[in-house]
């Protein structure tokens, strides 16, 4: 379990990342819409896990961790400018499909409450 100032950074390179998503270059990142699903730091704070999922699916996801791979050094730079550190942790971004997979599961939702809405009509008189 991460303690209180773990925690604390987690949040703070996910909020910082998400920012710098925009204003990174490199075409694998800027042409896709990507989300910084969450942030894990260990708790001596030296390295982070940064899961990353594109609404594109997983593809589109593992081409931009390749790219936010290749940017790793000015991301740590930013991140250490920010945050007043001496040494920013390690980055390794991990691609995830939350996003993909919550799309899937509003669809199914919606489609199964078009369904009910359609019994509700057929059944009144």
């Amino acid at each position: 379990m991460a303690d209180f100032k773990s925690g604390r950074m987690a949040s703070d390179v996910q909020r910082i990342i998400s920012g710098m998503l925009r204003e990174l270059k490199d075409p694998r990142i800027k042409d896709t819409m990507l989300t910084v699903v969450r942030c894990e730091v260990t708790r001596d704070r030296t390295c982070a896990r940064v899961y990353i999922s594109s609404m594109q699916g997983m593809e589109s996801a593992k081409e931009a961790v390749k790219g936010l791979e290749s940017a790793q050094g000015y991301i740590r730079r930013e991140i250490s400018n920010v945050l007043h550190l001496r040494k920013a942790p390690e980055l390794k971004f991990i691609p995830d499909d939350s996003s993909e997979y919550s799309a899937h599961i509003a669809k199914v939702l919606k489609e199964l409450d078009l369904n009910k809405g359609e019994e509700d009509e057929s059944a009144e008189p």
